[in-house]
């Protein structure tokens, strides 16, 4: 399985934040995949509500392209506490389309935040459903110019080469102005609950094969249970709430009927 809007490797990642022994270059590459054993489910709260029903409109993406309000809020509320990112259209429309879609949606619900690097970005976006992240894999979109700096708590898409969005993101969790040459559109910022971004659990790193954290095909494939059973510390996304709310669905009704009064005898 093609690895979904992979940021950067981790090569990129040591280039911008130096450590002892660790050298890298400036461009952007896709980690290759590894493969790795299959787990079984545990038998957790958290993988139960992951087994919850969602929204199956996500089994069709080519049907959910929503065009997003000028500018609108989306609440998270995490496992670690509640922050809320505010968007601006303008900044980058497409993005700001499709992330207003997948939270309307709640396409993020039970989702991890998978990838977390101090000082650098807290990643998510891969379904805690492997049907929906199935369906997604290809549901590309096309690049926005990049209007805005991926300055700390700016909220931007990953992507794995041009025109690759998906559903995958990240908060820069410091000012990473070298990203904004790559091509990584910021289209929104946490404007509350900053000190709960900053918390995200980090301790297992960068992701596999590079690091020893979770493997994204393995998230795609099976989805929360295997981030339960094997980094059952990492945070997660509990719901999302939009606001302005979307508007409910309507359904155009035919007019009444004329009634013809009936003629007097």
């Amino acid at each position: 399985m093609r690895k979904v809007a992979i940021l950067i490797a981790a090569s990129m990642f040591f280039a911008a934040i130096p450590a002892s022994g660790q050298t890298g270059n400036d461009a952007p590459a896709k980690p290759k995949s590894s493969t790795t054993q299959k787990t079984a489910p545990a038998k957790t709260a958290a993988s139960s509500a992951a087994k919850s029903s969602y929204d199956r409109a996500l089994l069709h993406p080519a049907l959910l392209k929503d065009k997003a309000p000028e500018t609108y809020q989306v609440k998270f509320e995490t496992s670690k506490g509640d922050f809320t990112v505010s968007v601006t259209r303008a900044w980058a429309p497409l993005g700001a389309d499709r992330f207003y879609t997948l939270a309307k949606h709640h396409f993020f619900d039970n989702g991890s935040f998978f990838r977390v690097l101090t000082a650098f970005v807290a990643q998510f976006g891969i379904s805690a459903y492997p049907p929906v992240s199935a369906v997604w894999e290809k549901a590309t979109i096309k690049d926005d110019p990049v209007t805005q700096s991926n300055k700390k708590y700016f909220l931007t898409f990953a992507t794995a080469g041009p025109n690759t969005r998906t559903t995958q993101l990240f908060i820069n969790l410091a000012d990473n102005p070298r990203l904004d040459g790559m091509g990584f559109a910021s289209f929104g910022q946490v404007t509350e609950g900053m000190n709960v971004v900053d918390t995200l659990y980090a301790g297992y790193g960068e992701g596999a094969p590079s690091g020893s954290g979770p493997n994204q095909d393995e998230i795609q494939k099976q989805g929360r249970p295997y981030l339960d059973k094997n980094f059952p510390k990492l945070d997660y996304i509990k719901t999302t709430t939009l606001t302005p709310a979307p508007s409910p669905a309507t359904h155009k009704t035919l007019p009444a009927k004329k009634t013809v009064p009936a003629p007097k005898p």
